[in-house]
């Protein structure tokens, strides 16, 4: 047996010897995390120590716009300055027939080489530096702008504490100026309503230097481009679908022209869209509703003859309703000149309806003369043949008109009624409004033939004459 006190003294030796293990081998790894995070030191001290002598933002600026002369009421170049414009559609929000103009906002890119700001030998930190419109108001700019606008405005921060407005100015060590305004726009627009509302309406806008003529600033429109997936980027872009209530965009182009002024050649940038209207909404709201007044019109004619207060009623509702159903359109477009397709409409439905109450007309008096036991009013009663001093005269005013007739000729003298044409007047009233029940809606259909069909061409052919592929450059005629 092994005493008891020999064993506790062994388990003590073993206690001892294992705690000496385990803390030589914290000693050794906290070595190498020391070791380890040394490394890390020296390798970011080592990329660091490079970029402690760059030049950052506000360094650049001022020494480009301080103590070396520039002047930004001097242009960059004495041989002139390129211009290059590309335009970013974000919304066009309105287009209204009342003041023929649409209103949109759009991002506005300007770029530029100036050498005054060249600062790649400056050795910047940045490859570009991302400035604010404070600093672009120290630079030389084109002053471009749409000249045939009504409205143009630059958009502001919403949550400001100073003036900050919607501008991004970026320069690059070259020298090159790339400014980007977001802007709401309002433009006018070359509004046609002859073929309303199955029309196609254009709108445009002139972007252009209002200070320097094109021998000192040539406007241009960005080169067409491919990015990444091999996707053409026209100098006109559509940052996201355009939707109206009223119109689709069908088309928008850009050109260069030429203006001659009395300073010399402006070079103005044309920017127009072409937009074809949604006549549905009309469809519905003018002219099927025009179709059920008209067809409740006919409903007169199987009423029958004898219902003349129902039919009057009947009639006259469908053109008061026809009225004013066509003074509520015309509230909400523009007072012209010209007879437009809507009108065209409106007034052939109420011709129907007024033809029907005349019908309605030629029925009742149809009616009236053959009412039984009623007795013929007649004008002239007979005359006597005994005459005492004078010929005879009209009805019992014998002595006071006198006739030159033969007394011997005369028994009795009457004034002729007119006369219906010839095998009219014996047709009964039911006869004649089964004849315009087949009638009306025969000349209607007709009618509607003939309407849609030349409307529907009229339509296609303006399309096409907006829409015709125009010269991107060119001089004004």
């Amino acid at each position: 047996m092994i005493p008891r006190g020999f064993f506790l003294l062994f388990l003590l030796l073993i206690s001892v010897s294992t705690s000496s293990a385990l803390r030589i081998d914290e000693d050794y790894s906290l070595k190498d995390s020391e070791d380890e995070a040394e490394t890390t030191r020296t390798t970011r001290t080592e990329q660091v120590t490079p970029r402690r002598n760059c030049s950052r933002d506000i360094q650049i600026i001022d020494k480009l716009l301080n103590g070396t002369g520039y002047n930004k009421f001097r242009i960059p170049t004495d041989e002139g300055v390129t211009v290059t414009v590309e335009f970013w559609i974000q919304a066009i929000t309105t287009i209204d027939e009342i003041t023929n103009d649409f209103e949109m906002d759009i991002y506005i890119n300007e770029m530029w080489l100036d050498p005054a700001l060249y600062f790649d030998h400056l050795n910047p930190c940045k490859q570009n530096l991302s400035l604010n419109h404070q600093v672009l108001e120290r630079l030389w700019t084109p002053n471009s702008c749409f000249i045939n606008s009504k409205i143009a405005q630059i958009h502001d921060s919403p949550f400001k504490l100073v003036d900050k407005l919607n501008i991004f100015l970026m320069l690059y060590p070259n020298g090159t100026v790339w400014v980007n305004y977001r802007t709401r726009v309002k433009g006018p627009c070359q509004m046609d309503l002859s073929n309303f509302p199955m029309d196609v309406q254009k709108c445009n806008l002139i972007y252009e230097s209002f200070n320097y003529n094109n021998q000192e600033v040539q406007m241009n429109w960005a080169a067409d481009t491919f990015d990444d997936k091999g996707n053409m980027v026209a100098p006109i872009q559509l940052l996201s679908q355009i939707v109206l209530p009223d119109y689709d965009l069908i088309q928008y182009t850009a050109r260069k022209l030429q203006e001659p002024y009395p300073a010399g050649m402006w070079d103005e940038l044309h920017f127009e869209l072409v937009f074809e209207r949604r006549y549905i909404w009309y469809f519905m709201q003018a002219y099927l509703p025009t179709y059920l007044t008209i067809f409740i019109s006919w409903v007169s004619f199987s009423l029958g003859p004898r219902a003349i207060p129902a039919r009057t009623m009947l009639g006259v509702n469908a053109l008061l309703a026809m009225i004013f159903q066509f003074g509520n359109i015309m509230r909400n477009l523009p007072r012209v000149s010209y007879i437009k397709a809507i009108d065209v409409w409106m007034l052939v439905s109420m011709t129907f309806i007024f033809c029907s109450l005349l019908e309605l007309a030629i029925v009742g008096f149809k009616v009236k003369d053959e009412q039984p036991g009623k007795k013929k009013h007649t004008i002239c009663k007979k005359v006597e043949t005994a005459f005492e001093s004078s010929p005879p005269g009209l009805c019992r005013y014998d002595e006071r008109y006198m006739l030159p007739l033969d007394r011997k000729s005369i028994g009795s003298y009457r004034i002729p009624l007119p006369k219906w044409p010839p095998g009219c007047a014996s047709w009964p009233p039911e006869k004649i409004d089964k004849i315009a029940s087949m009638l009306f809606p025969t000349l209607f259909a007709l009618f509607n033939i003939i309407y849609w069909s030349y409307y529907t061409q009229r339509k296609m052919e303006q399309r096409m004459n907006l829409t015709a592929p125009i010269p991107p450059t060119g001089s004004a005629v």
